[in-house]
């Protein structure tokens, strides 16, 4: 059936920094359609693996991914300098020179005019520049950057690392209707786990090597976090009432 189609298969993927194992053992394959959330602490290789996806780093293994797929990365940070004289147009402008696919990209992450008529879309957004846009602001012009040639799969390297409380729901819901509106297939590093349950289909916990893969509500156990997180699942576990 051609909704079950694998769109990436990646077999015992390893990545190493002189001698040190960044990754290790990695064996998953993603669906079209699929949103997969992939966890993990701090320094676990979440951000390596994607870099090794998109093909940016040296690696061992099979990464395959289906011919002729359009891939977009928005990562986790761009730290550009407030005094940079870049326009969101001018940035938007690298990808495209087509105002109209920057106005229609723009719209599809909620940037738009308060007078709706898509040609005078928010002018000041695109005259703005990059460095002065607020966390949320420029987390929507990311995407919008992301999504503007009609990308198959897109990567999102913590969606809404830096951005107020109150915005990631609201981050997290644009992405939803993004990929129901362009059919896209998503693979998201994550830290918080309700999103996961709400958002993902799939799950892969990494700390170098994998330690759970699969449906969130049934491999996220608390063994699972345990071994992932040591002492500090006790914040990420639901809790099930106490035992004593």
């Amino acid at each position: 059936m051609a909704h079950n189609e694998t769109i990436l298969t990646v077999e015992n993927l390893g990545v190493k920094f002189d001698q040190n194992e960044i990754l290790k053992g990695l064996t998953f394959f993603v669906q079209k359609g699929d949103v997969l959330a992939i966890i993990g602490p701090n320094g676990s290789g979440k951000t390596v693996l994607f870099k090794a996806l998109l093909d940016l780093i040296p690696h061992s293994g099979k990464i395959e991914w289906d011919k002729g797929l359009k891939i977009s990365y928005v990562p986790q940070k761009l730290n550009i300098d407030k005094e940079l004289p870049l326009s969101v147009e001018e940035f938007m402008g690298i990808r495209t020179d087509s105002m109209e696919k920057m106005i229609k990209a723009l719209n599809s992450v909620g940037i738009a005019d308060a007078g709706h008529e898509e040609g005078h879309l928010e002018k000041h957004i695109l005259k703005q520049r990059v460095g002065w846009l607020s966390g949320g602001q420029l987390q929507r012009v990311l995407i919008a950057w992301a999504v503007l040639d009609d990308p198959d799969v897109l990567l999102f390297d913590e969606p809404t690392s830096g951005i107020d409380i109150g915005g990631e729901e609201t981050i997290y819901n644009l992405l939803r209707k993004l990929k129901e509106e362009r059919n896209l297939t998503m693979l998201l590093i994550s830290h918080d786990l309700n999103i996961v349950y709400k958002y993902a289909n799939n799950v892969m916990c990494i700390n170098k090597e994998m330690i759970c893969y699969g449906v969130p509500s049934e491999v996220l156990d608390p063994s699972a976090l345990t071994k992932l997180y040591g002492g500090q699942a006790a914040f990420y576990k639901h809790e099930h009432g106490h035992n004593h």
